[in-house]
C-alpha cells in the first residue's frame, strides 16, 4: 500500500473516530460541535444593523421578523469555516428573505444590505406573483440562489448570470417549516435544501465575516439556528470582512 493511499486510510479512520466519540476529545483535538446561535429565549449574541426596534422580537421559542423596514440584524462576531443549520417559514405568499455569509457589519453606502454572500430564502407562491411579460418567472428562481451582494465576486455552481440556481425546487410553502443546511469553507458553500444538496458557490472574495438575517419586505420565523465552527484557514485581511467597533 503506497504512502498516498495509506494518508487517505489515515484521513478516513480519523473521521470515523471523530464519529464514534461524539463530544469526547480525541487526543489534543477539540471534535467539533454544534450550538445555539438562537436561544430561544431573547436576542443575546445579535445586533440589531438598521431596523426598527419592533421588527425583530422572541415568541414560544421562534425568532419573528416583520420583515419591515428592509435592513439586517447579525451576529455579534465574525465567523470564518463553519456549518450553519437554519430553518424558516414565510406567513405571506411570494415572501423575501435571507441570510448572508461572511458579510460586513454594515450596509454599503447608499444601500440597505451588507456586502457578503446571500442565501436566498424565497416561499414558493412568488414564482407565480412576480412575473415578467406575463410569465412565471423559471422555477429555480424560488429559493436557494446563491449571489454575492454589494458588489462581491464569488463563482457560481449553477450559473444564473452572476448568481447560481437551485438545480432542484425543494421549498415548501406559506406557513411550512424549510431547512436550510450551510457547508462554508474556505470561499465555498454548498447549501443542502429540506435534506438535499442542490446549490453552491467558490472562490469568494470574503472568506471570513458575520452572518446576517434579513428583513425584507415580509414577515419570516426562524427556528433552531445552530453553527458548527471548523477549524480556520489561511485567510488574509483582505479576504476578512471589516470588523465593526462597537
Amino acid at each position: 500500500m503506497g504512502m498516498k493511499t495509506m494518508r487517505h486510510v489515515d484521513v478516513l479512520m480519523f473521521g470515523v473516530l471523530v464519529l464514534l466519540v461524539g463530544g469526547k476529545r480525541l487526543g489534543a483535538v477539540e471534535v467539533p460541535q454544534f450550538r445555539d446561535l438562537f436561544n430561544g429565549t431573547d436576542l443575546t449574541g445579535w445586533v440589531n444593523v438598521n431596523t426598527d426596534n419592533d421588527t425583530w422580537s422572541v415568541r414560544d421559542g421562534i425568532l419573528i421578523c416583520t420583515g419591515k423596514p428592509t435592513g439586517v440584524m447579525r451576529t455579534e462576531r465574525q465567523y470564518e469555516n463553519f456549518i450553519l443549520h437554519i430553518e424558516w417559514k414565510h406567513l405571506e405568499a411570494g415572501g423575501n428573505s435571507g441570510v448572508f455569509v461572511w458579510s460586513e457589519g454594515e450596509p454599503v453606502e447608499g444601500g440597505q444590505l451588507p456586502k457578503g454572500v446571500e442565501v436566498q430564502m424565497l416561499e414558493l407562491d412568488w414564482v407565480n406573483l412576480h412575473k415578467r411579460d406575463g410569465k412565471p418567472r423559471p422555477i429555480a428562481y424560488v429559493h436557494g440562489e446563491l449571489f454575492g451582494v454589494g458588489g462581491l465576486n464569488t463563482t457560481p455552481d449553477n450559473p444564473r448570470g452572476r448568481r447560481s440556481k437551485s438545480i432542484e425546487n425543494r421549498c415548501k410553502g406559506k406557513g411550512e417549516w424549510n431547512t436550510y443546511d450551510l457547508v462554508c469553507v474556505d470561499g465555498v458553500i454548498k447549501l443542502s435544501v429540506n435534506g438535499k444538496f442542490v446549490n453552491g458557490i467558490s472562490h469568494s472574495q470574503v472568506k471570513k465575516g458575520y452572518l446576517c438575517l434579513e428583513a425584507e419586505g415580509a414577515e419570516i420565523h426562524f427556528r433552531n439556528i445552530k453553527i458548527m465552527e471548523l477549524p480556520p484557514g489561511v485567510t488574509s485581511d483582505v479576504q476578512t470582512a471589516p470588523v465593526v467597533k462597537e
